[in-house]
């Protein structure tokens, strides 16, 4: 096997024929002579103002094999120990998924719909008629990543092989590109068919899915370990230990813990707005063309600000996507972005959020204590709501105006189907959000001239990007801190940021639960 490296034009690029031909060309040898070729990386280039396409690709030379798919067998578990796993986000699922392998049968409950029913629930919240605060753009099947841009890009190791977590979403339907681009996604149109063909996975392999059964408190047997939960129905669910991978918006959930007498730590995390500029602006400014033509994708970025201190960042952008509703129940204004597997929409969007530090939450501490970081993040949710006060419909102002704090007489034409409602969020956000997110976006348009256009429109409010929560654990064997039998995984315990890494923790804590039980049989 020979490996090359090659840097082509994007036209190029985007023919299997042509890459064959240079990737031969530089291994010196003829085309005719290659087996089998196999693209491993593919990322861009658009620094110097020439966009070129570096791939990595590994030819097989004179009927060489190569090497042989990845297999992933999931065996029967029907007769096996149960162990239950709260959420069926990526976390939840993974750690279902490992665990069949581990031989273990998962018990999975989820407070949402599947994924079917749910699309129903989230079309209806998209044209403003109604929310529904157990099946939404957070809760259901797959959690809040069913119906987003399934970016899977991690920058962390120590979680394991992230290689495997591609391949097993590959596995259950997600594109080839995902084993080989650098910023691979898989898209909201494709995501719930993922999700789903996980389900069944898990279902055909003699695990149990509940679906639409809200958890509402941890039962444990007379040693005080945590051997299950028990639903809003009345229904006890029992297992041998409990994975709770419940995601950042379960707010009642940490309120359970709290009461509970379970330790919880209050932690920093990142709050701001949510900009859409048109695609066409962004390929401008980051291609340095007129036009990305044909053979280029949506372009995207990525910004990092120090403003009075603070950290200000873009999160979660979205090229060629659109601006969804993303509140969990009534009278909170949170919005989201995401991107379909082509990119293909005519808008850019990203949230554009500044860190909260615990001293900000501290004048409430005193009445919420360690939940002061959610009492202010739903704060400045229904600020935004009772800025518009209209179901769903998001405060918005244009870029412009946001950072001259004016009204804006009128708004450009946005992906946000609900409906926008001008508001000058000067009046209502918390005076240090407001005054970093300008500074942001005077740097940001320092670096991407063009940045700050009439063209852009900023909403309200981008509030979900971590939990101000962590559910503290023991680093080597994964349990609650404190508790015996609970294991707290994913994005809602404080342990990751996005599918990846949610489902690669997910897969960690599923092992330290095996070991868990085996070292107590």
């Amino acid at each position: 096997m020979l490996n090359v490296t090659l840097l082509l034009s994007p036209e190029e690029a985007s023919s299997e024929s042509k890459i064959l031909e240079a990737a031969a060309k530089t291994a010196g040898v003829p085309v005719d002579r290659v087996a089998f070729m196999r693209i491993a990386r593919r990322s861009i280039d658009a620094r110097r103002g020439r966009v070129r396409f570096n791939i990595g690709a590994e030819l097989y030379i004179d009927g060489e094999e190569p090497p042989a798919s990845v297999q992933l067998e999931w065996g029967d578990v029907s007769t096996k120990r149960a162990v239950v796993i709260v959420g069926a986000g990526p976390a939840g699922l993974f750690a279902a998924l490992r665990l069949i392998e581990l031989g273990f049968r998962p018990i999975v409950v989820e407070r949402g719909k599947e994924v079917s029913a749910r699309k129903k629930d989230v079309a209806a919240l998209n044209r403003n008629i109604r929310l529904d605060t157990e099946s939404n753009y957070c809760f259901g099947e797959g959690g809040a990543g069913t119906f987003s841009d399934g970016k899977l890009f991690t920058r962390s190791k120590k979680r394991g092989d992230y290689r495997r977590a591609l391949e097993i979403l590959h596995h259950h339907g997600a594109s080839d590109e995902i084993l080989f681009d650098a910023h691979p996604h898989i898209g909201t149109d494709r995501l719930p068919r993922v999700i789903a063909a996980m389900r069944d996975t898990i279902k055909a392999s003699g695990g149990s899915f509940i679906t639409q059964k809200k958890v509402t408190s941890l039962c444990k047997d007379a040693q005080g370990r945590v051997r299950g939960v028990m639903t809003a129905d009345g229904e006890k669910i029992e297992g041998l230990a409990v994975i709770l991978a419940t995601g950042h918006s379960a707010r009642d959930i940490y309120t359970m813990l709290a009461e509970g007498g379970y330790t919880l730590e209050a932690k920093p995390f990142a709050m701001g707005v949510r900009i859409e500029h048109p695609q066409e602006l962004i390929d401008r400014i980051q291609y340095k063309m007129p036009s990305r033509g044909d053979y280029l994708p949506a372009a995207s970025y990525s910004l990092v600000a120090q403003a009075g201190g603070r950290g200000v960042y873009s999160f979660c952008m979205c090229p060629g996507g659109f601006i969804v509703p993303a509140a969990t129940d009534e009278r909170q204004s949170v919005v989201n972005g995401m991107s379909p597997s082509g990119r293909n929409s005519r808008f850019a969007n990203s949230g554009i959020v500044t860190e909260i530090r615990l001293d900000d939450t501290l004048p409430l501490a005193e009445k919420y204590g360690v939940l002061a970081g959610l009492e202010y993040q739903r704060r400045f949710e229904e600020a935004a709501f009772n800025a518009v006060n209209d179901g769903v419909k998001a405060p918005a102002q244009r870029v412009t105006d946001f950072i001259k704090g004016r009204f804006s007489s009128s708004l450009p034409a946005c992906s946000f189907n609900p409906g926008l409602g001008s508001s000058v969020m000067k009046d209502w956000m918390p005076k240090m959000i407001y005054k970093s997110l300008v500074e942001g976006f005077k740097s940001f348009d320092s670096r991407m001239r063009g940045f700050i256009t009439e063209e852009a429109v900023v909403l309200g409010v981008e509030s979900r990007t971590s939990t101000p929560v962590r559910i503290p654990r023991d680093p080597i064997t994964l349990q609650h801190t404190g508790s015996v039998g609970l294991f707290p995984a994913g994005e809602g315990a404080g342990y990751a940021g996005g599918i990846l890494s949610a489902g690669m923790d997910g897969e960690r804590v599923a092992e330290a639960v095996a070991d868990f039980i085996q070292r107590n049989d």
